[in-house]
């Protein structure tokens, strides 16, 4: 069964999937808003309810569900378990500063942590596994720094944790399964950078930019700053095994028409530092500044002529490279799709199976002695 006839079955017998969230920001506030279905009406995700939601700000919380037509009286604001719990049985929705309440709640199937920091993240998927919640993460910071054991917790249990669909990772892990699915090997496996490198970037040299685009400029700074761009893909890297080419990467200004022709061995006219020869190669990872974003794409080759054959006759080109390409990533417009793959079929959308790459932090300025450093997007 298709998940989104699941969805409906489940929603038109009252067993919508409860989601709690954690971190009302831009993401999460969107995710609200896209699986919100109205009594009645049309519209919205059947079958996932945000019925309770954390953020440091509670007001931002409240402002969501006043927005989606949720009255006061049909909220309970309560840093309380008992009362908590009280409120979801009674069909009320929970909004708490409390992010490590929405692990301990019987009536939520599933915490979605979308903070993007570190700290806090590691600490909401610890504690919703331990007490047998599924995890999902838009929040790739954590997975990069301890993701690895916290899938081997959730293994170890009855749940799952999960990077998001949607998210650059999300899609890139997409993209490597359906290629490998169709016995292609992955030659690279990268994604559009949308903004120039700047690694001085911080919240203050980017702020206009970002309130000009209803973002935190914390958050921007990280994507100008190129952290994201390395999490990102070393999220990948520990999903799939393939490898950066460089530490850092390429990371070229090329355009989509020519990925084929640069994101491939050194031999074959490309950068990539690939032994053809070898028999136990390893595809890269990789991004591009070019006219890619938001996009990302997958470099695939074949050893059987006749595969080769069939490709030039689908329009994939002469080869022996060929791009699949998707040309947009929705992030937390589809994070409804990892949640019920791990709700209902106990399935994930990115994990890592192995420490492959790791990210190396790098000092945005001289560094005074005992002073502390910042978080992601920060200004050390």
């Amino acid at each position: 069964m298709e998940l989104y006839q699941e969805l409906e079955r489940r929603h038109a017998e009252g067993r919508s999937i409860a989601v709690g969230l954690v971190g009302c920001g831009q993401m999460g506030s969107g995710f609200v808003h896209a699986t919100f279905t109205p009594k009645g009406g049309r519209g919205g995700i059947p079958g996932i309810e945000t019925r309770a939601i954390s953020d440091i700000d509670p007001q931002r919380a409240m402002d969501v569900y006043a927005a989606l037509g949720i009255q006061r009286g049909q909220v309970t604001v309560t840093n309380a378990l008992a009362d908590a719990e009280d409120a979801l049985r009674s069909g009320r929705m929970v909004v708490t500063e409390d992010a490590l309440l929405l692990a301990q709640l019987e009536g939520i199937d599933c915490v979605l942590e979308a903070t993007g920091i570190t700290e806090i993240g590691a600490r909401v998927a610890w504690t919703s596994i331990l007490h047998e919640k599924h995890v999902v993460m838009l929040n790739v910071e954590t997975d990069v720094t301890v993701g690895l054991l916290l899938n081997r917790l959730a293994q170890r249990g009855r749940s799952v944790y999960t990077v998001s669909s949607g998210d650059e990772p999300g899609v890139c892990k997409m993209l490597h399964t359906f290629s490998r699915n169709l016995g292609f090997e992955v030659i690279c496996l990268g994604k559009g950078k949308n903004n120039p490198l700047d690694p001085q970037s911080n919240p203050d040299s980017c702020r206009e930019e970002a309130l000009s685009k209803g973002m935190n400029p914390k958050m921007l700074a990280s994507f100008q700053d190129g952290t994201k761009t390395m999490v990102e893909m070393a999220a990948v890297s520990n999903a799939t095994g393939l490898l950066p080419d460089v530490p850092g990467m390429h990371g070229p200004q090329v355009d989509l028409e020519r990925l084929t022709e640069v994101f491939i061995p050194k031999e074959d006219g490309g950068i990539l530092n690939i032994d053809m020869s070898d028999p136990h190669r390893r595809g890269r990872v990789e991004y591009s500044t070019g006219r890619v974003a938001p996009g990302v794409f997958a470099i695939v080759t074949s050893d059987e002529p006749r595969v080769r054959t069939d490709m030039g006759f689908l329009g994939m080109g002469s080869g022996p490279y060929y791009l699949l390409y998707r040309p947009f990533h929705l992030c937390n417009l589809e994070t409804p799709i990892a949640i019920a793959e791990a709700v209902l079929h106990g399935r994930t959308t990115v994990v890592a199976e192995a420490m492959h790459s790791e990210v190396v932090a790098v000092a945005k300025r001289p560094l005074r002695a005992g002073e502390t450093l910042d978080d992601v997007g920060g200004y050390t």
